[in-house]
């Protein structure tokens, strides 16, 4: 078996990979954009809620998170199938992290904007959607690639709860074929191939959301 057949054999594993990143990023961005988005609106009584969500799942490993969902639940009667654990661990602990990148993204936007839409009569609710939340998406591209390629680096935790992603189907070669050096820059190549791809789709957010008139980063 040459290198290019041990990469084609790894590649039986990348639409795993690929799932779970994105399936985490997803959860990640929509529930970093609700914690954002909440404590944006100041609602009463609700930011101490916001603040212990993100202190307590940006200080809890992924490992143990994933391992008290996916094997402490079934203990109590709940039983979470592999794809929603990594999503409840992984993806609540990336929502963690991008909620603060966007808590920051928000303070960026210019507040003679938001005074303006103010005085046009705009609710607080219409403002963080048309206004804020358009701009704050290109200020967080930074945070948010850096964000998601971190996601990507954590995934190969999807294998402890038999998920059979990249890193699943490399242990597996390596064990039979005693090929270990191929067969993880192999590994290499692959994760980075899907980081580039990754990369356009955030991209694409960045153009999407650009605000005419602004000078980019």
């Amino acid at each position: 078996m040459n290198f290019f057949g041990i990469i084609a054999l790894l590649a039986q594993g990348v639409g795993y990979t690929v799932a779970v990143t994105l399936a985490c990023c997803a959860t990640g961005l929509a529930v970093g954009l609700l914690v954002a988005g909440l404590r944006r609106l100041a609602w009463p009584g609700i930011a101490p809620l916001l603040d212990g969500f993100t202190y307590i799942f940006r200080g809890v490993p992924v490992l143990v998170l994933l391992f008290l969902v996916y094997f402490g639940l079934p203990s109590i009667g709940i039983k979470v199938s592999p794809l929603p654990a990594m999503m409840l661990s992984l993806g609540l602990i990336a929502a963690a992290y991008l909620a603060e990148v966007f808590r920051g993204a928000l303070d960026s936007v210019d507040p003679g904007e938001i005074l303006a839409a103010q005085a046009m009569g705009m609710t607080r609710l219409q403002i963080l959607l048309y206004i804020e939340m358009p701009q704050m998406l290109r200020f967080a591209v930074p945070g948010m690639v850096n964000e998601f390629t971190t996601v990507l680096k954590y995934s190969p935790f999807a294998y402890t709860v038999g998920i059979p992603e990249i890193t699943k189907q490399a242990m597996t070669l390596a064990s039979t074929t005693l090929r270990g050096i191929e067969v993880y820059l192999a590994v290499g190549i692959l994760y980075f191939a899907i980081y580039r791809i990754l990369l356009v789709g955030v991209h694409w957010l960045e153009r999407r959301y650009h605000v005419p008139g602004l000078s980019q980063a």
